[in-house]
């Protein structure tokens, strides 16, 4: 499941032209540095995100439809900053400390399948 968000994340955004810079999937929650048009505000990104992947989420696994039925899979609130060149260093770092498997370095998965 935590293969599959991180998956519909990196979809969601492509179709908007975010970058990913960074990211990792936890068991409760999921971390991601973006890189997004200045035309875009945060807070809509984070309505895609969490949106779409929700419905997705509760569409193929079942077991979420069933628990979350009526409630939102993610919690309301996200933390947002901006970033300058010496605060890319400092989130990147922050973000490799995550331990992960899988064949991307940049959005890692935290959980077992």
């Amino acid at each position: 499941m935590a293969v599959r968000a991180r998956d519909l994340i990196r979809e969601i955004c492509e179709a908007r032209e975010i970058g990913i810079i960074k990211g990792a999937v936890s068991e409760d929650h999921v971390h991601v540095f973006v890189g997004a048009p200045a035309h875009l505000a945060p807070a809509q990104i984070m309505q895609w995100v969490k949106g779409r992947s929700s419905r997705k989420l509760q569409q193929e696994f079942a077991e979420l439809g069933r628990r979350y039925w009526g409630q939102h899979l993610w919690a309301r609130g996200y933390f947002c900053a901006t970033s300058g060149v010496v605060n890319d260093v400092i989130i990147k770092e922050y973000l490799e400390r995550h331990e992960g498997r899988g064949p991307d370095p940049d959005f890692k998965v935290e959980v077992p399948d």
